[in-house]
């Protein structure tokens, strides 16, 4: 018995990493969407001190951001974030990249120095929020 041919197979190439990047995408913006409504809620949040005489002064400036990034709870969410940006930036600009840029050694290149230029910046993001 012969086999029927109906229709033509379709060939399907590619990296097939569209779900997991397209998840990845809201994955992160969600995370950081409800760390920027913890910061904002953090900082309208007056924060109170004691002085020498014993009275009640709210804390602004240098002092609140610290305060703020003091907990350690707080360091490690931020560094979650941090990566999560990274991570975000990476997905987005990777393609951008694959589908605008067509010659492969400027794709490359273009790839390369958007993930020495994210990690640069995640790497001073951390140092800047160790120091705090």
């Amino acid at each position: 018995m012969a086999e029927a041919n109906y229709g033509s197979k379709r060939v399907v190439v590619g990296a097939h990493y569209g779900l997991r990047d397209w998840l990845a995408q809201r994955i992160t913006g969600v995370l950081m969407a409800i760390f920027t409504v913890v910061l904002l809620v953090q900082y309208l949040l007056p924060a109170y001190v004691k002085d020498a005489a014993g009275n009640r002064v709210e804390i602004i400036g240098y002092d609140k951001w610290a305060g703020i990034f003091n907990p350690q709870w707080m360091r490690v969410l931020t560094l979650t974030i941090i990566v999560s940006l990274a991570y975000h930036a990476w997905v987005g600009m990777r393609d951008v990249w694959m589908d605008y840029v067509k010659p492969v050694g400027a794709r490359l290149l273009m790839q390369v120095f958007t993930i020495v230029w994210l990690v640069g910046c995640a790497g001073w993001a951390i140092q800047v929020l160790w120091r705090l």
